[in-house]
């Protein structure tokens, strides 16, 4: 059971919601490097990444897409990849 990349955001905050709604529809994720941006600025050169487990790549992708549709209360590109 590997885990794989969804996708990286650079904002740590942003990505711990992400993953909670993430959760909160059945798939297990985790955030990675979470620890490495906290200085304001360095979000841009270490994202953190939201990892999933591989048989859950399809189910999380389908759901981050839906969470990208207008009107879904992210902040626009927040999950541009």
């Amino acid at each position: 059971m590997p885990l794989v990349e969804l996708v990286r955001i650079p904002n740590g905050a942003e990505a711990e919601l992400l993953r909670g709604r993430i959760e909160s529809a059945g798939v297990h994720a985790v955030c990675f490097d979470a620890g490495m941006n906290i200085a304001e600025s360095v979000g841009l050169m270490i994202p953190v990444r939201i990892m999933v487990l591989d048989e859950d790549l399809d189910e999380a992708r389908a759901l981050l897409a839906e969470f990208e549709d207008p009107g879904n209360g992210l902040a626009p590109g927040a999950l541009d990849r």
